[in-house]
This record gives C-alpha cells, structure tokens and sequence, in this order.
C-alpha cells in the first residue's frame, strides 16, 4: 500500500507480532523481519513511522502477541538516488525501452541497506530518461527480478511505454520465462501450480502457499531434462507474485537448487543464489504494437550447473 506523507511516496508493511517474538524490543524484530539494519530501524522510530493503534512507537517498546503494528517506509527523494557508471549488458534498446540482462547478485531498485551498486542506480547513468510510474526509488521498472536471480528485464524509458508494458503483464499478453534446476526427479513432464501466495506468518522474510487471504499465484511448468536427482525445469509466469517460482517448486517437493530461503538441501554445485535465471522475454513494443522477443544468455554459474549435468559430473 502505497501513501504520501510530506510530499514524498511511501509504502506501509503491516506486521502482527506472534508468540515467536513476543517479549522483544520492536526495534529489533522489525529491523530483523524487514530486513533494515538497526539504526535504520531507529531512525523510522524516532521520526514516527512506526504505530500501533494510532500511537507512534519508541524503539525501546517490548512487543506483545497480536500487536498490530503498521510501518511507513518512505521513499528516498530522487535527489538521493544517485547515478553509478555500472557496467550494463544491454541486449536491446531504444527512445522506449531497454532490455537488460541482470546479473545474479545485483538488487534492481534502491531500499534500506543497498543505497548503491543496483540497477536503478546503473540506469540512471546509462540513460538521458526513465519512466516515473513506479516512484523515485524504482525510475523505470515495470516488473522486478529477486536479488540472486538472473536474466532478461525490461525498463521504460517514458510513462506511456510503462503503463503499456505494465497492462501487458498483467494481461498476460507479455510472456515470461525461465530456467531452474530443481532437485529431484519430477513425475510429470509438465503441469500448472495453482495456488494463493502470502507472506509467511512464521518467518516474515519469505513468502508462503495459504488457504486463504493471499493473492492467486499460477505457474506452468515443463520438464526440459531429467538426470536422476536434479531436473531442468522451464517455468512460465502467468502471474507476478514475489519469489512465485521459488515457492511453487518448494511447494510441489522439488526445491530450486541453491535457493537459501526455500531450499533445506544442501547443494553439490558452486553457485550463489538459486539456480533460476529469467530466459525470454515476449510483449508487444509499446510504441509500434509489434511483437518482439528476446532471450537472455545463461549465467556463468548456470552454464557450469548444465555442463555438469549433461556430463554426468554431479554428486
């Protein structure tokens, strides 16, 4: 949820404490749940971003079970999101678009503890425009990439290419896909995962299947390779929920390997992050209408995974 306060955009996390951190001090489980450090954590206290029915909270308060405490995050002023000279693989681009393919490792916009070095921070430098849709924070990102995922995006350049590719996902007329090794050998080779995705009521930091109050989350799958314990996986988006794939793999008992928050499995092979990575890209250009699709090349951790893989070299 999106609010204003000063002038400035800013978005609001609600959080309702469980026996899990009952007794602790909230700048402490708000800090570890949101993932901000703890001075910065502080500082949103002192300057009243944190409530609790209507009262604004100190840092020193102790949390109880079933308080419902609501957050405002704001926004960095644009001012404060500074241009870096970060080397970008462009694999298209025009007075519209450009298309990118992100690295595994690099974070897309600017939050709390990754002030620099993401790819906002690179676009800026790279280009003379970007769209201004989705805030100061996020300057022409339609759709988003988790931090350890790798692989093709597009950016708008102007408000009208954004709001044209934006309708485009969320009509599905944009198509999506990507690769990921799972472990296991999986029964069917293809199949659709249907199912509401929410935030996990036991660990605030990753999100989780539920019965009810989530949003539907659907992704179709095809087996593209099978070698025993490990299978290759094509994916398909037909929604956008955060860390969707990586959840439905969890969810069917066939885990993304080297995914640190869905994972339990120790992995064989060297890579950071999961092994998933954003393939091709679909949509329609939003100045010409004309359809256009890309594909972005594997990692250097992915191709290794692969050759391992097909040469049978895996433990």
């Amino acid at each position: 949820m999106e609010h204003y306060k000063n002038g400035i955009c800013s978005r609001q996390e609600r959080i309702i404490i469980t026996e899990q951190e009952s007794g602790q001090r909230v700048d402490v489980v708000l800090a570890s749940l949101l993932e901000l450090s703890r001075s910065s954590m502080q500082k949103l206290l002192e300057e009243g971003y944190v409530i609790k029915d209507n009262k604004i909270l100190k840092a020193n308060y102790r949390v109880k079970i079933g308080d419902d405490i609501i957050v405002t995050m704001p926004e960095l002023r644009f001012l404060d999101v500074q241009s870096e000279n970060i080397s970008l693989d462009v694999i298209y681009e025009d007075e519209d678009i450009i298309i990118i393919n992100k690295p595994c490792g690099m974070v897309v916009h600017p939050a709390a503890g990754n002030y620099s070095g993401t790819l906002v921070n690179a676009l800026l430098y790279h280009c003379q425009n970007l769209s201004g849709i989705n805030g100061v924070m996020r300057p022409g990102i339609v759709h988003r990439l988790d931090k350890d995922t790798s692989g093709i995006m597009i950016c708008a350049k102007n408000d009208v290419a954004h709001l044209i590719l934006s309708e485009q996902i969320q009509n599905k007329t944009a198509m999506r896909s990507y690769l990921a090794v799972v472990f296991g050998n999986i029964k069917n080779d293809s199949g659709i995962i249907e199912t509401q995705i929410a935030r996990d009521k036991r660990d605030r930091k990753k999100m989780a299947v539920v019965t009810e109050g989530g949003r539907d989350a659907i992704t179709g799958y095809d087996v593209l390779e099978r070698y025993g314990r490990y299978t290759i996986v094509g994916c398909h988006l037909r929604t956008g929920r955060m860390h969707q794939i990586r959840v439905h793999m969890e969810y069917i008992g066939h885990p993304i390997v080297g995914d640190p928050k869905y994972s339990p499995m120790k992995t064989p092979f060297a890579i950071d992050g999961q092994a998933l990575h954003s393939q091709k890209l679909s949509f329609l250009h939003p100045k010409t209408m004309k359809r256009m699709t890309f594909e972005a090349p594997l990692s250097v951790d992915m191709q290794k995974i692969f050759t391992r893989l097909r040469l049978g070299q895996f433990i």
